[in-house]
């Protein structure tokens, strides 16, 4: 079980390098696990370097640090293989081979995509798993307890549906398709690997974690949270709503994404963005969860403002991040996201810096000199956009309506929607590619999806909603501005392989139950 060894090990050491005033990642000794599991409060401290590993660069490959930070690194990834986010430029080379789709062949060694994101969320298994195994014999406080153990359970959750969305596709019409391995103990360098679960029995104990976690996690039984990062009640049905969306479970969604915005959050008014919000703050009133990232655990480079915020030395001067002409112009001058999220055109751009056409200034540093901004994980916007996606796929589409203008009337004052059809159906019958047409949306299933794509630009993967809908992509529409349209591969099959992650080598090096041949994703022949 190669790819697992360090796990544990890592548990006890690498996660707890430093420490935070708000959020303690430092160990209380170095003894065994079970000794550092005993107690609460140092089951606590674990629990933290966990979270402490959601933005740490550096760990997740034995290269490429700068592409390597965890959870945001692989968002931006997921943005960078649709049709919306353009990368402008290669820049030193940072994500440029995600976006042109050249980093699936990387599976052969431990640098790079195939194996960061496999290794992250197996590290993260491992160590809640050996979290959730100390429960019984824990001392302190038993809302304290509830609420470690509850947490434990929906970074379960979480990080297997992060790894079944990128190594397989999506939950509907693949159920009995290979999903990943999976682990519910403690593993270390002895333990034996598993063979690959079905996407079905994956999602399986995806659903059973979420279900202990908000049954531990509820106010009348969990303490309070006490840090931005850490996932509460309201945080854990966020991640149950975004599951119930990719399996269709309109009702479960709906219901899900509505307990979460029940937690205290607001949205964002049209006078916070019109007044520069520039998503770095996970204190923020509309913010669910982030990271909260202090000055001595800053990543300075190797980070995602770096290769967001062109304004400063980092990489994105020479790798401008960019919202396609297409998603740009779909937007009415009066939304007010159009002029405070992104650029339009430029007649005289620059080779480095802000002044390039469509670039963006949605993601920017809190504080440039010291590298620092907050992840932002969820968003109150992103549940109400989930919240009317599942309306309207039950036929609720008044109610639809009402979310989506609720939200709009924070974007933009003329916003009207009388026009489109009550329809639960994508319009995908167009030149434009199988998303939304080149005229806009038709029906009120288009308009929301839109939205989203605006809306949630950056923030949620685009290639996870493309996988999930099963429209396909084009990146080569009438004024395209990626500098890759993509036109040798097939990116308007709805089940693309090359939508799907390899898994790395060292995987099927380490677990005899798993066979590079037959258990090897298949590879796109163009």
């Amino acid at each position: 079980m190669k790819i697992y060894k360090f796990l544990f090990v890592f548990l006890l050491s690498a996660v707890f390098v430093s420490c935070l005033d708000e959020l303690d990642t430092n160990p209380t000794d170095s003894t065994s696990g079970d000794v550092l599991f005993a107690d609460v409060n140092k089951a606590k401290v674990a629990l933290n370097g966990i979270y402490r590993a959601m933005y740490v660069a550096e760990e997740w490959s034995e290269g490429w640090a700068p592409e390597e930070f965890a959870i945001t690194a692989f968002t931006l990834t997921y943005d960078l293989m649709g049709e919306d986010m353009v990368q402008h430029e290669g820049g030193q080379g940072w994500f440029w081979f995600d976006y042109r789709y050249n980093v699936k062949s990387d599976y052969t060694h431990k640098d790079g995509r195939p194996y960061s994101v496999w290794y992250f969320y197996y590290t993260i298994i491992s160590n809640v798993n050996a979290i959730i195994a100390a429960e019984e014999g824990m001392e302190g406080s038993p809302s304290e307890i509830s609420s470690l153990i509850g947490q434990a359970y929906a970074l379960r959750a979480y990080a297997y549906f992060g790894l079944i969305r990128f190594y397989q596709q999506t939950y509907i019409g693949n159920e009995n398709a290979p999903g990943v391995p999976i682990y519910t103990e403690p593993t270390t360098n002895i333990s034996e690997g598993k063979p690959r679960g079905t996407v079905a029995e994956v999602y399986t104990q995806i659903d059973a974690d979420m279900e202990e976690a908000l049954r531990l996690l509820d106010p009348d039984l969990a303490a309070p949270r006490n840090h931005p990062s850490h996932i509460d009640y309201y945080v854990a049905n966020g991640i149950k709503a975004n599951i119930a969306l990719e399996k269709n479970e309109w009702a479960t969604a709906e219901a899900a994404a509505k307990t979460a915005m029940s937690g205290g959050t607001t949205m964002l008014t049209m006078d916070h963005l019109n007044k520069g919000f520039a998503f770095n703050d996970a204190t923020a009133q509309s913010v669910l969860w982030g990271l909260k990232i202090v000055a001595d655990q800053s990543t300075n480079y190797d980070s995602f403002f770096s290769h967001m915020d062109a304004s400063t030395e980092f990489y994105a001067q020479t790798s401008r991040k960019c919202i396609s002409t297409w998603l740009y112009n779909q937007m009415p001058d009066t939304d007010v996201r159009k002029n405070n999220w992104w650029y339009g055109p430029i007649e005289n751009e620059s080779e480095l810096g802000t002044e390039v056409s469509y670039n963006q200034f949605k993601f920017r540093f809190s504080d440039a000199n010291n590298a620092l901004g907050d992840y932002i994980l969820m968003r109150h916007e992103e549940m109400m956009l989930i919240a009317a996606e599942a309306m309207c796929m039950q036929g609720k589409y008044g109610e639809a309506r009402t979310m989506l203008e609720d939200l709009m009337a924070e974007r933009n004052p003329d916003y009207n929607i009388s026009s489109r059809t009550n329809s639960n159906t994508l319009t995908t019958t167009d030149a434009n590619g199988p998303t939304t047409p080149a005229g806009g949306p038709v029906t009120l299933l288009d308009e929301i999806i839109l939205q989203r794509r605006i809306e949630l630009w950056g923030e949620v993967g685009r290639i996870m909603d493309i996988k999930r809908l099963k429209t396909g992509f084009t990146r080569d529409f009438e004024g395209s501005n990626h500098p890759d349209k993509l036109v040798t591969r097939n990116t308007l099959d709805p089940e693309y392989p090359d939508f799907v992650m390899a898994i790395p080598q060292s995987e099927f090096d380490g677990n005899k139950n798993m066979d590079e041949t037959a258990d090897q994703n298949p590879f796109a022949s163009n």
